[in-house]
């Protein structure tokens, strides 16, 4: 009996040692406000349709604007000759392409986001039958591929706004068939733990975006089962914070600007529709550092039409004006989010529009001019993957570029690419990062690509691993997949600098490293590197990754493209020499092939290191 209470104790204590730890760790991620029950649901959802994203008030203030705001005329124009577009085409099929059936459920979203728009201002009878035709078709689909549930989340949140915008003008069978295939087709399989549902307390894209389709299919069937719905928002509430987080403290989105726009849609779409069902959004658009990731957004977008493209961000923005960013100025009045001239494009000019972006007309006619604050010269934004810009500002005639970063390979979508930068001159992306490449194409192969341990085959790829970065690299191996590159210190000013403690990075290899970035002048980046070799380290590799020509010279080299010309200069080693490795074609057939691509290096042996310590500084300077 002593031995049983002896046990029952020991479990007990080790209970009470466990339990505060994870309290504690719940306690610091900040919540959302959660009220959400069956009593709430019924008492505060609004009971007309449409109420999501728009609603009377909502509808009556764009249909204002649309009399007399060119920018508001011009994206409608836009959003019509897509809905024209799309009455052209067969209704949608279930095609998987290998494992998804996400490109049918894109496309989906993007028709039901054009016909759903223009139906709500026109109330074309036209319009109407070809959403009936649209939303006949995918909810007789067998199912929306629960095992990637990115694709039924787009699909859910489709089907919710073609049921929501129409306001109960589909035919009676449409209606119920659609809202049978929300719940049995969207919502419940979220529910099965032998599922793909990861994403409830994830902390990645997958969240917001799964949590607002889920949501957006919620509020669509709340009537026929209100006890699903609020336990579905209830749970969307609870685990959004888990990616939320991720904005912080600074703004900085880990997966980079392509995926900040994507995770980023898909939470201020939900923002809007939870102001539109239950006039509040629960404190979402308040989060900390969400607001905030404007600023990064806005960022890294380079002079030259380039993204900061690290992690598995796309290579160039689109000419279109950013209707998620108009979100961010209709909600703090900063004209700096608000890309009017771009948005004037002629409507005929802006193609085929991105698929929130019929909801996404809802923000411009409110925003109203507040304030015009200038992007910051100097910024960093730190987080799980921390990075620093340098521009020359808004009226720079040198079009100054420069983007640097820390982080670790195992954040999502990240890369053995800590210490690693970009740089732009007038208009010339001198030092490159490789970028992003095509999921399917890798994966129909049979190659993981998404293991993110230290021998994963991941790495195996030049976008991928440091060696196709302009990073360092310690004994022509690869980064320590999970060491945590930080910037350890910042100041802004006319000459801003930023140092990157990158030490974790090389455990085993190194004793410690450090990476100072200095805009030295107007046309010119210092690089040094401070490090400390160890037993195990045998040779030091800097790299820079270029696609211009290169021309070997005493003391460094010199780049030129595009008619233009960028001076390199080792200026603490011109012993050291630099030389090209040629990476096009790139070493594997499954790489990335860039044309023109070769990594400059310059190789240093551990044995020449004088007192252990290298101290390595390289200027970059244009015309």
């Amino acid at each position: 009996m002593n031995t049983k209470i002896g046990f029952l104790f020991l479990i007990l204590l080790c209970l009470t040692l466990v339990l505060p730890k994870n309290t504690l760790a719940d306690e610091s991620l900040p919540k959302l406000q959660n009220p959400m029950t069956v009593k709430y649901l019924k008492s505060k959802l609004r009971k007309s349709q449409p109420r999501l994203v728009l609603n009377s008030q909502i509808e009556k203030n764009l249909k204002n604007k649309l009399k007399s705001d060119p920018v508001v005329q011009n994206m409608y124009k836009a959003i019509q000759l897509n809905a024209t577009d799309i009455q052209n085409e067969p209704f949608l099929e279930r095609i998987k392409t290998g494992r998804r059936l996400l490109s049918v459920s894109r496309e989906m979203l993007y028709r039901i986001n054009m016909l759903g728009m223009v139906y709500r201002i026109g109330k074309d009878p036209k319009i109407l039958e070809r959403i009936n035709g649209e939303v006949l078709a995918v909810c007789n689909f067998s199912d929306w591929n629960p095992s990637h549930y990115l694709d039924v989340a787009e699909m859910s949140m489709a089907v919710a706004f073609a049921l929501d915008w129409t306001a109960g003008a589909l035919p009676a069978a449409t209606i119920e068939l659609a809202q049978t295939a929300l719940i049995e087709k969207g919502i419940k399989p979220s529910y099965n733990k032998e599922g793909n549902t990861g994403w409830v307390t994830g902390t990645n894209n997958w969240n917001q975006v799964c949590h607002g389709g889920m949501i957006a299919a919620s509020i669509a069937i709340a009537g026929k089962d209100p006890e699903l719905a609020a336990k579905t928002i209830s749970r969307a509430l609870d685990g959004m914070p888990h990616a939320l987080v991720e904005y912080g403290p600074d703004g900085v989105y880990p997966e980079g600007s392509t995926y900040w726009t994507y995770g980023t849609s898909f939470s201020v779409t939900t923002v809007a529709m939870f102001e539109s069902a239950f006039g509040t959004d629960f404190g979402l658009s308040d989060y900390p550092a969400f607001k905030e990731s404007a600023v990064f957004k806005v960022l890294m977008n380079a002079p030259s039409g380039w993204y900061y493209n690290f992690a598995d961000c796309g290579d160039k923005r689109s000419e279109n004006g950013d209707l998620t960013l108009a979100w961010f100025a209709s909600k703090t009045g900063n004209e700096a989010f608000y890309e009017k001239d771009r948005f004037l494009r002629p409507a005929e000019d802006i193609g085929k529009l991105r698929r929130l972006d019929g909801a996404g007309l809802v923000w411009l006619p409110q925003f109203k001019k507040q304030s015009q604050e200038s992007m910051p010269t100097a910024w960093k934004g730190g987080g799980s993957n921390p990075v620093v810009i340098f521009t020359g500002g808004e009226n720079d005639p040198n079009r100054y570029y420069f983007g640097g970063k820390g982080g670790r390979g195992t954040v999502n979508h990240g890369n053995m690419d800590g210490g690693s930068f970009i740089f732009e001159l007038n208009d010339v992306r001198w030092v490159v990062d490789p970028g992003n490449q095509g999921y399917h194409d890798l994966e129909k192969t049979g190659f993981n690509l998404w293991a993110r341990c230290q021998d994963c085959e991941r790495w195996n790829l030049l976008t991928k691993n440091n060696f196709g970065h302009s990073t360092i690299s310690v004994n022509d191996q690869m980064h320590v997949v999970d060491g945590m590159a930080s910037i350890v210190d910042f100041k802004s000013g006319s000459s801003p600098e930023a140092t990157i403690d990158l030490s974790p990075t090389f455990v085993g290899q190194l004793k410690s490293a450090k990476r100072k970035f200095t805009k030295d002048s107007n046309t010119s980046l210092v690089i040094e590197d401070q490090i400390e070799v160890s037993e195990e380290t045998s040779m030091i590799t800097w790299q820079l990754m270029t696609t211009a020509d290169v021309e070997i010279v005493k003391g460094g080299a010199i780049l030129k493209q595009d008619g233009k010309t960028l001076k390199l200069d080792n200026l603490s080693h011109a012993k050291y020499t630099v030389s090209v490795v040629s990476l096009s074609p790139a070493p594997l057939k499954l790489d990335r092939q860039i044309e023109g691509l070769k990594r400059l290096e310059i190789r240093i042996p551990a044995w020449t290191v004088e007192n252990g310590t290298l101290n390595l500084k390289v200027r970059l300077s244009g015309d």
